[in-house]
C-alpha cells in the first residue's frame, strides 16, 4: 500500500473525530428545519427538539436565541466546556 493511501484515512479521522458533532452541520439545520427543532435532536436534547416541534422553536425566540448560542451548545454536546 503506497504512503498516500495510508495517510488519507488518517487526515480525516483527525479533522473529525468519530462521534463529534460539527457547528456547521448544526446552522445547516438550524436554517433548513430550525423551526421543528432537528438542530436540538441532532445534539442529542431530544426534548428541546419535541418542544420545538409543537411551538413552532418557541415561537421563533428560541431560534434567535439558538443563533448565537449553537456553537456552545455543539461544544457540550461533544462534552468539551
Amino acid at each position: 500500500m503506497s504512503e498516500a493511501t495510508q495517510s488519507a484515512p488518517q487526515a480525516t479521522a483527525a479533522a473529525a473525530p468519530a462521534g463529534q458533532k460539527s457547528v456547521g452541520v448544526a446552522y445547516l439545520l438550524w436554517f433548513f428545519l430550525g423551526v421543528i427543532g432537528v438542530h436540538q435532536f441532532y445534539l442529542g436534547r431530544t426534548g428541546r427538539g419535541v418542544s420545538y416541534i409543537f411551538t413552532l422553536g418557541w415561537v421563533g425566540i428560541g431560534l434567535l436565541i439558538d443563533l448565537f448560542t449553537l456553537p456552545s451548545q455543539v461544544r457540550k454536546a461533544n462534552g468539551q466546556q
